[in-house]
């Protein structure tokens, strides 16, 4: 219960080669925390079914697991192409069509009237995450006639962005909205909202799903960096969603921004996921690069919660190597003494609340007297208040409620358990301590909680047990 465990938590990617309860309980066993449902791919029956296989792997391997559904959003994608691609050479002219496919391998279909319609001679067009470039170099009547900057391959359904030409498009689709609908029904845990770009576009989310789930904002905009504070505010937890931001940015601009976003989410307490291109060598290869294991690296220093597999885990050749592989980088980084998780601790605010001052006051307890911190909590709220102190010590998040012990999967440093009976005293949750077998061989613990314990108010208690 009490070992240092892996304090930077991995988030992996569903998909073909993760697909079945038993990959997914190797992944698991391999060291994934939470699992990402993309709903940019596949249809609700699919989606369903890997929700059933992720809650049977779960059982499987005996701890709470988190399921993150991460909507589409108004991302602009390539239409539906012949044969599911098309190779491009230099001297091509590929017409830009607005429609939902196409059977002509020079015409190129794009699913979004208002983009073919904004583009204008002069103005380029970045297909799969900026592989591929594309000219404008005519306008014929609603077409668009475009020259590739290099040879290449474009495929169906990837993602397309037109740099400084802005679109007008919603910020939450009709798809999204039952996309999430179906996800809450299938009780998954957390939402992403795709192209966040302000913190009304938050709003729109709660307003449509309720404040029962929590949102988790993915920064992919440039225009995002303008309302950050407002966007991190409004939301549960932030992603850092490296690939369609290093669309519109340049490539030496996305680590400053990286390293703005995981600082403003700290600064607030919030979790924070870094993702894309993280270990992309292993899609194919069975080792990363050596630039890939010090990007990882790198997150960890700067204190994200989180860090995420993408296609890796979703159609990689070599998805549980991939698991392992980061695992094994993490736990390197957290047990380098020169890594010292209290310089990321979020500040003091000008009027922390009674339950801010209590966890900061049982973190420097518990770094003080060399001993576990325990947390009971219902809310998941004091686990991660505690959390965001960053403390040296494990903490363990006893909690009654089913949903938020797999919420707290994605929350640094927290390992949770459920507890099926409600604490009325002190002694109750001292006795839930001493179930867990691991506990026994600890002479001493921090432990902080809300009274009364039944209840669902803040933390307010702490207390230092010591055992004979």
């Amino acid at each position: 219960m009490f070992a240092i465990r892996r304090r930077t938590k991995i988030l992996a990617t569903l998909g073909p080669a993760s697909d079945g309860a038993l990959k997914m309980e190797e992944l698991l066993r391999a060291g994934v925390d939470l699992f990402r449902l993309n709903f940019s791919h596949g249809d609700h029956a699919g989606h369903a079914a890997r929700i059933a296989a992720a809650r049977e792997a779960e059982k499987s391997v005996g701890r709470p697991i988190a399921l993150l559904a991460d909507l589409q959003g108004p991302k602009l994608r390539i239409g539906d192409i012949a044969g599911g691609q098309c190779d491009v050479r230099m001297s091509s002219e590929l017409r830009l069509r607005a429609a939902a496919t196409s059977n002509d391998p020079d015409i190129i279909p794009i699913p979004h009237p208002e983009l073919v319609a904004s583009l204008q001679l002069g103005d380029k067009l970045l297909i799969d995450d900026g592989k591929m470039m594309l000219h404008i170099v005519r306008v014929d009547g609603d077409d668009r006639i475009a020259r590739p900057v290099a040879p290449g391959r474009i495929m169906s359904r990837k993602g397309i962005a037109a740099p400084g030409r802005p679109i007008p498009i919603p910020a939450l689709t009709e798809k999204d909205i039952a996309d999430g609908l179906f996800a809450l029904k299938h009780g998954v845990d957390y939402i992403a909202l795709s192209f966040v770009q302000r913190a009304a576009d938050v709003v729109m989310a709660r307003e449509a799903f309720g404040n029962a789930i929590p949102i988790i904002s993915k920064i992919e905009k440039p225009a995002a960096l303008d309302d950050l504070e407002g966007i991190v505010q409004q939301s549960d937890a932030v992603m850092v969603a490296r690939g369609d931001l290093g669309v519109e940015l340049s490539p030496e601009q996305v680590p400053i921004a990286q390293r703005r976003i995981i600082r403003v989410a700290r600064a607030h307490g919030k979790p924070v996921i870094v993702a894309t291109h993280m270990l992309e060598s292993m899609v194919e290869a069975l080792v990363p690069t050596r630039a890939e294991a010090n990007d990882v690296a790198t997150a960890v220093y700067q204190g994200a919660d989180a860090v995420m597999l993408s296609a890796e885990s979703a159609v990689g050749r070599h998805p549980t190597a991939a698991v392992a592989i980061m695992d094994r980088i993490i736990r390197a980084i957290e047990t380098d003494r020169d890594a010292n998780p209290s310089a990321q601790a979020t500040p003091w605010t000008a009027a922390p609340s009674t339950a801010d001052a209590c966890a900061r006051a049982a973190q420097r307890l518990a770094d003080d007297l060399d001993c576990p911190l325990v947390v009971f909590t219902r809310s998941g709220s004091s686990a991660q208040r505690v959390s965001a102190t960053r403390p040296k010590q494990p903490i363990h998040a006893l909690t009654p409620s089913l949903p938020t012990a797999r919420k707290l999967a994605l929350v640094w440093g927290v390992s949770a358990d459920l507890e099926p009976e409600e604490p009325r005293s002190f002694d109750d949750i001292l006795e839930a301590v001493n179930r867990h077998e691991a506990a026994s061989s600890v002479k001493r613990f921090v432990i902080t909680a809300g009274y009364p314990y039944a209840s669902d108010n803040s933390t307010d208690t702490i207390k230092v047990v010591e055992r004979k």
